[in-house]
């Protein structure tokens, strides 16, 4: 069971900037037309919401499917006009959604940073940046990562809930991540290096940076086939590096697989004077600010 905190500067931050429920991390307006509008593009539970959020999905495709058709020559120099209409078109609509995202929450620099802030932004920038800058509307192509909203809208609770569970476990296993990422990389640089020594430049190892290049290669399991050895003893060390390849590939499963279990043992209930959550099953006061748990 927690205690309560001894001291407060041992209390660990609230985690509602890291939340992926919207109501904890942006805010919900109390009342009025920004509490009306919050409902229509947050919340996928009602049917003008459900309604806002299939519409939303629908012209995402519309939009990427005219930035492919434009990448077409002989359908862009027919169709340019009516093209350049709808792209135009689109880039107004989302301009609009952005912008009504952002009077709607109470915390607007909260989802102007987050990562479908970013992606909102992003989408519709190119076009403006297009008319000063030419060739940017490359960056258009950005558009396909806002498909990321479908979970919303398919309001399968089940699956939004692992996902979320997922997205913890990956933050909150991130430095075992990262010293795992750490060790690989030492092995494949190490194992490269011999390669180039082994191998040498006439069969195709050159360099160090491109001994390294087949390290990572033949370690994922992927093997291009573009560089090969030749010798015995390069043989075996490819050999290793294969089996090796596979076991290495259980380490990160394992460790996120253990974090979720962690995960699923911990309490739903928020504190109800910093909205922390994340607590442990026998909890009685907030891990962060001491107070008592409902």
């Amino acid at each position: 069971m927690n205690d309560r905190p001894q001291a407060a500067h041992s209390a660990t931050p609230a985690p509602a900037a890291l939340s992926t429920d919207p109501h904890q991390r942006y805010g919900k307006p109390d009342g009025g037309w920004r509490a009306s509008l919050y409902a229509v593009i947050f919340e996928s539970d009602t049917r003008t919401g459900r309604a806002f959020d299939l519409a939303l999905i629908g012209a995402i495709l519309l939009s990427v499917l005219t930035v492919v058709m434009t990448s077409i020559a002989p359908v862009a120099r027919e169709h340019g006009t009516l093209l350049w209409a709808a792209e135009w078109l689109f880039t107004i609509l989302f301009s609009i959604e952005y912008i009504a995202r952002i009077l709607c929450v109470k915390r607007p620099d909260r989802y102007a940073r987050s990562f479908f802030g970013v992606i909102d932004l992003l989408s519709v920038l190119p076009s403006y940046v297009s008319l000063f800058i030419p060739g940017s509307h490359v960056l258009l192509d950005v558009r396909i990562l806002r498909l990321l909203r479908i979970f919303r809208i398919l309001k399968l609770t089940l699956y939004i809930q692992e996902y979320s569970m997922l997205a913890e476990a990956l933050l909150a296993s991130r430095r075992k991540i990262l010293v795992f990422l750490s060790v690989v990389f030492l092995i494949v640089f190490l194992l490269g290096t011999v390669m180039y020594v082994v191998e040498g430049p006439g069969n195709g190892y050159t360099s160090i940076p491109t001994a390294v290049y087949w390290a990572i290669s033949t370690m994922t399991t992927v093997g291009f086939g573009d560089l090969v050895p030749k010798t015995d003893i390069g043989r075996a060390i490819a050999s290793f590096m294969m089996l090796l390849g596979w076991g290495i590939l259980a380490v990160p499963t394992g460790i996120i697989s253990s974090e979720i279990t962690h995960q699923r043992g911990l309490s739903a209930r928020l504190c109800t004077r910093c909205t922390a959550g994340g607590h442990e099953a026998g909890a009685r006061f907030c891990k962060s600010c001491g107070e008592a748990l409902p």
